[in-house]
């Protein structure tokens, strides 16, 4: 019985370890508003890539398959391209939730570079979830604000009073506060890994420029984001 545990355990815990060894080797993604150019590091090389903005390309993919479980459904979002200069390209691919996931993920990516967005903290509604000050990531203080959000809607009579019963138990179902702490141990775990080294090229690109030197959007870029705004 005590091996069958210690197989699940590891069976659980091999994707999680996979993982952080790959991200180990990441040089993050860097996108610079001045330049106006996507900057990406291939894993299997120190070269970086510099894509113009305006050349990016960008895609979400959605896989079906059918289970013994039923219709399963996987979806991801990536974007990459080619550097003009060496004519080398790659791409950067993520899983996500879902395709409304998906989709945001670069509408988060497009609102940095084009509408100066620099935080989720600039565009949230600061009696939601997250408030102004907290940490970018979920935690504890993600439990005590919706707790309070809660408690705040009971109160102004939006909803009744088997909502804050309901919310309470399935709280309590869920181990309270343990998902929201290992969230947190998940974080600090990943700020603590000892990342690949960013290559000296990508630090002078990310040095800031003279506001006269920075690159503009084309008139066609400007039309077509009309368009989409």
């Amino acid at each position: 019985m005590g091996g069958i545990a210690l197989f699940g355990l590891l069976v659980i815990l091999y994707p999680r370890a996979q993982a952080y060894f790959k991200l180990r080797g990441v040089v993050p993604t860097r996108f610079n508003r001045q330049r106006r150019e996507v900057c990406l590091v291939p894993s299997d090389s120190d070269t970086p890539v510099f894509v113009p903005w305006e050349e990016i390309q960008a895609w979400v993919v959605q896989a079906q398959g059918a289970t013994q479980y039923g219709v399963q459904r996987q979806y991801s979002f990536g974007f990459g391209g080619v550097d003009p200069n060496t004519g080398m390209g790659t791409s950067l691919e993520l899983m996500s939730g879902g395709q409304p996931l998906a989709i945001s993920t670069w509408e988060a990516l497009r609102a940095y570079m084009e509408y100066e967005v620099n935080a989720l903290e600039e565009i949230q509604d600061p009696q939601d979830l997250q408030k102004p000050g907290d940490p970018p990531w979920e935690g504890v203080h993600t439990f005590h604000n919706a707790r309070e959000r809660m408690r705040r809607r009971r109160r102004n009579g939006e909803v009744g009073p088997t909502y804050p019963f309901f919310w309470y138990c399935y709280h309590l179902l869920t181990l309270w506060t343990l998902p929201n702490h290992l969230t947190e141990w998940e974080v600090r775990k990943v700020q603590r890994l000892n990342r690949r080294a960013t290559p000296e090229s990508v630090l002078r690109w990310s040095e800031p420029l003279p506001e006269m030197e920075w690159a503009k959007p084309s008139d066609t870029f400007k039309r077509l984001s009309q368009k989409v705004r």
